[in-house]
């Protein structure tokens, strides 16, 4: 078959090349500290959209940095005990969605919380403050800034807080709680798992925000990956900082989060795919040590993979 890559039988053992930071470990210990000692203030706002068999809610809460981060909120009626909950993540640019694409999950007895990333399509607020670029991109954005200032660093941190409030609502079990998302969304599903590691099944669909050095090796900074190139021609022309900046860039590499998650994953892949390659998803697919399982599709790239959707629901459904 054409390839895009590395052949399949090379991708099975890839490790990634991309530095990790020698404290990363110290750096992500010390984000969820700054976390835990936020005042969320939960805020559930009933929504305009309503329908007979939920309720809707906008729910909103206060992240690192003073973030008020936004949520849509559903939740099945009548049902008389705690239930499970699917806390959603979306594409990069993108938002939550509709409400009633959710409905799916919410008839089969799920809440469901679906995030808007802050500053980007959604009703999320990005607080900014960062030196340096803020014109285009939010994986740079505070790249040249103290690392604690990563946009990324922020948002991964907002999808545990999700998860967390989550399993604090009364109505939810807190040991059912699962996650899922696509591109962006499926980074942010295997950071949410790994920062909230009591997540107990995460459906992940070709996970962005990965190896960022064999983006760039692969001359695939382009699409989604386009502000690497953006960043190196207007900050470092000559890449004399090359390496401290691919290892800047390893603190919000998802391949180095892998090992923390203790919950379940399923992961899909489009060996076709030229938007994140699927190397950079073996190199974060081959880190995770918790029970997990992959989904092939030889002839698809960045797009909707035929009969997925409908396994990442029965998925989840073991919880």
């Amino acid at each position: 078959m054409p390839l895009v890559d590395m052949p399949l039988e090379k991708l099975k053992t890839y490790q990634g090349i991309n530095p990790r930071p020698g404290d990363h470990d110290e750096y992500w210990e010390r984000a969820l500290e700054e976390m835990r000692s936020v005042d969320a203030r939960v805020e559930l706002i009933p929504s305009a959209f309503q329908v007979p068999t939920a309720d809707c809610f906008d729910l909103y809460f206060t992240g690192v940095r003073g973030a008020r981060i936004h949520a849509k909120y559903l939740r099945p009626k009548n049902l008389q005990e705690p239930h499970p909950a699917v806390v959603q993540f979306h594409g990069y640019t993108g938002h939550a969605g509709e409400w009633q694409d959710k409905l799916n999950y919410v008839s089969l007895g799920f809440s469901v919380l679906s995030m808007d990333c802050r500053g980007q399509g959604g009703k999320s607020e990005d607080t900014g403050g960062v030196t340096g670029n803020t014109h285009h991109g939010h994986i740079i954005r505070g790249l040249d800034d103290h690392p604690d200032n990563l946009l990324f660093r922020h948002i991964f941190l907002d999808t545990a807080q999700l998860a967390g409030i989550a399993m604090n609502l009364p109505e939810v079990d807190a040991e059912r709680v699962v996650a899922m998302g696509g591109s962006q969304g499926g980074a942010l599903t295997l950071a949410c798992a790994a920062l909230e590691p009591r997540i107990k099944l995460a459906a992940a669909t070709f996970p962005f925000l990965s190896d960022y050095r064999r983006v760039w090796e692969m001359d695939q900074a382009k699409d989604a990956y386009a502000e690497l190139k953006t960043f190196f021609r207007h900050f470092d022309p000559q890449h004399e900082r090359e390496d401290e900046i691919f290892t800047r860039l390893g603190y919000i590499d998802i391949q180095y989060l892998a090992n923390r998650i203790r919950g379940e994953v399923l992961m899909g892949v489009g060996l076709m795919d030229t938007v994140c390659p699927p190397s950079t998803q073996f190199a974060t697919y081959n880190k995770i040590t918790a029970p997990k399982r992959l989904e092939i599709f030889p002839d698809f790239g960045h797009e909707g993979l035929p009969g997925y959707q409908d396994k990442v629901m029965q998925f989840l459904l073991q919880v």
